[in-house]
């Protein structure tokens, strides 16, 4: 199945960074302002709702409270009036009647709910009644029952007009509830456009940082020494620039590379010729093979000696190091047998190894890792001569090999002295010279390690040390690298 690019969505070629930006934020944030907006007029709304409910339910209990009051009083004014005859009375019963007839009015609901309509309709016409009953010419004491009833009519029609306004009131706050669940929905599913802008996001951010991410590979490389790829990028202008920039770097640090890469190959070449020439003769004086040499002779013959073999060291320390900065002839990878490369690094070093007796016990793994040969090879063999030089005659080194999760842990283990806490920090650093081994007369470059760290680097790999002092402690140097795997399940032996 092909992989499925964002950057196919959008053409980022087309856009700057900075483009690409604010498109990105105007993309997500235009649907959440947009969700915000439409959620703040619902809320609105319902808060307008709300409001209106409760002032009208403040309307309707105080009109019905004002019609109930009013009505009693209206009773007690006629009643009295139709007993005593009194004008004070039918005054203070007109007054009542206004009030009761203004309050009906003034309550909006008694005109929009047909029901209360109809209602108020009926208690104004009962109203009016009474109202000519009282004016009539032809009142009698038995008018009084007349009166009453139809006081009781109005006041039946009082309890209806409070019943439908306890059931409008009722029917309202349904609404309203209802209406605060059609919010709560809709801000529910307002909430979805969250994902739907993530998603938004999570493009823009691949947009912008998937050419930043490709810059950064092609700056591991130029870290890593690989100059031969050219830096060549087609995206926005910024990291088009920077491409630009940094393909002027490889140029000039490839060839920096290459001028110091020729200076180091053609001065070690220079130096062994003469240097062999020097050794050959050193040893013919050295073996009396051009005449018997007296005592003074011999000890300047030996110093003569040492210092051309610590020269050839010194020049071999250098070839080294060569390896590390040509990086040109080591991109190759190639599977390697682990078992096979250490065997080599051993009969290289076996000289070394019986002159001081020593015994290395190898776990002959079947181990394959796809690695750079000949650079593991000088790892190896800078690690082993650190372990021959720094351990006493008689004693053990242990290399030790296994495989956890694709990734080879190599250990070269000696029983030496130890390192200091104090050079432990700068035994990785170029030239440094940590103690020398007591039972040698030759100085080390200080390029071994620095040698084993760089291209530990260069093969992606890393190196831990463990060191105790003290009488056989001695130094456990560890390297990790990836792409290991077994070969077959059988085990070896000792070398």
């Amino acid at each position: 199945m092909k992989k499925f690019d964002f950057s196919n969505i959008v053409n980022i070629n087309l856009f700057s960074i900075r483009k690409l930006t604010i498109l990105g934020f105007t993309l997500v944030a235009f649907p959440l302002v947009l969700a915000l907006l439409y959620s703040a007029s619902q809320v609105t709304q319902l808060s307008h709702q709300s409001t209106s409910a409760i002032f009208n339910v403040a309307e309707l209990v105080k009109t019905n409270r004002k019609i109930n009051f009013t009505l009693v009083k209206m009773e007690r004014s006629a009643s009295q009036f139709l007993i005593l005859k009194d004008p004070d009375l039918f005054t203070a019963y007109l007054k009542h009647e206004k009030d009761i007839l203004k309050t009906i009015a003034i309550n909006k609901l008694f005109e929009t709910d047909s029901s209360l309509r109809i209602l108020s309709s009926e208690f104004t016409d009962v109203i009016a009644n009474v109202h000519r009953y009282l004016t009539s010419h032809e009142l009698k004491e038995s008018s009084l029952d007349s009166l009453k009833l139809q006081f009781t009519q109005l006041v039946s029609i009082r309890k209806k007009i409070a019943e439908q306004s306890n059931t409008l009131l009722i029917s309202q706050a349904e609404e309203i509830k209802k209406s605060a669940n059609d919010v709560r929905y809709d801000m529910l599913k307002s909430l979805l456009i969250i994902p739907f802008t993530l998603i938004i996001a999570a493009i823009f951010i691949f947009l912008i940082t998937k050419p930043l991410k490709q810059l950064l590979s092609k700056i591991h490389n130029l870290a890593l020494g690989n100059f031969e790829e050219k830096v060549v990028f087609n995206g926005s202008p910024e990291v088009k620039e920077i491409a630009d920039a940094l393909e002027v770097m490889r140029k000039r640090l490839h060839a920096l590379e290459l001028q110091k890469s020729s200076f180091i190959r053609h001065i070690s070449h220079e130096l062994k010729t003469p240097l062999a020439a020097i050794r050959e003769g050193t040893e013919l004086l050295y073996d009396n093979s051009v005449g018997e040499l007296n005592a003074e002779q011999q000890e300047i013959s030996n110093i003569i000696r040492s210092s051309v073999t610590r020269l050839q060291r010194l020049i071999e320390d250098l070839l080294d190091f060569n390896i590390v900065l040509d990086s040109t002839s080591l991109q190759d990878l190639e599977t390697v047998e682990l078992t096979v490369l250490i065997d080599n690094v051993l009969q290289q070093r076996s000289l070394d190894i019986k002159r001081k007796n020593l015994t290395v016990n190898h776990n002959k793994s079947p181990i394959k890792l796809k690695v750079n040969g000949k650079q593991l090879s000088v790892v190896l063999d800078n690690l082993l001569s650190n372990a021959i030089k720094y351990s006493t005659n008689n004693d053990d080194i242990t290399i030790d090999c296994s495989i956890s999760n694709g990734q080879l842990k190599l250990a070269v283990i000696d029983q030496g002295s130890g390192i200091t806490k104090n050079q432990q920090e700068k035994i990785f650093d170029a030239f440094y010279q940590g103690t020398p081994a007591e039972n040698t007369n030759i100085k080390g470059s200080g390029l071994g390690l620095t040698i084993v760290k760089e291209l530990l680097m260069r093969l992606n790999g890393s190196i831990k040390m463990k060191s105790d002092t003290g009488i056989k402690s001695g130094t456990a140097m560890t390297i990790y690298l990836p792409n290991a795997f077994h070969e077959r399940t059988d085990v070896g032996g000792k070398n």
